[in-house]
Order: C-alpha cells, then sequence, then structure tokens
C-alpha cells in the first residue's frame, strides 16, 4: 500500500467588512478542494456567514513553500 504525498493544503477564509476594518476567520484548513467546499457548507447556514457569503474564499498553500518573501511594513508606516 503507497501513501500518497500531501503538496498542497487548502484553507477557508471568511472575510468581512466591519466599519473600515475587515473582520478574517480562518475556519480550516483541508487536504482537498473538496473538503474545504464541505466546510462552507458546514457553516454557510450559522449567523453571520449567511449574511455575507461572498465572503467565503479558498486558498491553496503548497507545503514546503514560503509564502510571505517580501518582508512588511507596519500600518503607521504605510500611512506616511
Amino acid at each position: 500500500m503507497s501513501e500518497e504525498k500531501l503538496n498542497s493544503v487548502f484553507a477557508v477564509w471568511h472575510r468581512h467588512e466591519v466599519g473600515t476594518a475587515s473582520d478574517e476567520k480562518l475556519i480550516g484548513v483541508y487536504a482537498s478542494v473538496p473538503e474545504a467546499e464541505a466546510a462552507i457548507a458546514r457553516v454557510a447556514n450559522k449567523p453571520g456567514f449567511r449574511d455575507t457569503m461572498s465572503g467565503f474564499e479558498i486558498q491553496e498553500y503548497v507545503i514546503g513553500r514560503d509564502g510571505w518573501t517580501e518582508g512588511f511594513i507596519s500600518e503607521d508606516e504605510a500611512l506616511e
């Protein structure tokens, strides 16, 4: 019996605007797109989520690859 190597995972995020800020929730991380879609289906009818269905997003992350490589600046620096 051979084991399949997992090369990517799929994160389900939900984002919506609250006033001038963005509220982000990580729903979970899954081994496949169908599992990620099933997670959305499980929470889609819950309070808050059902009112902002367009806020769901599935993002693929490749295992072993850096995701943020350019550095960053603070919010205060960005406003200067």
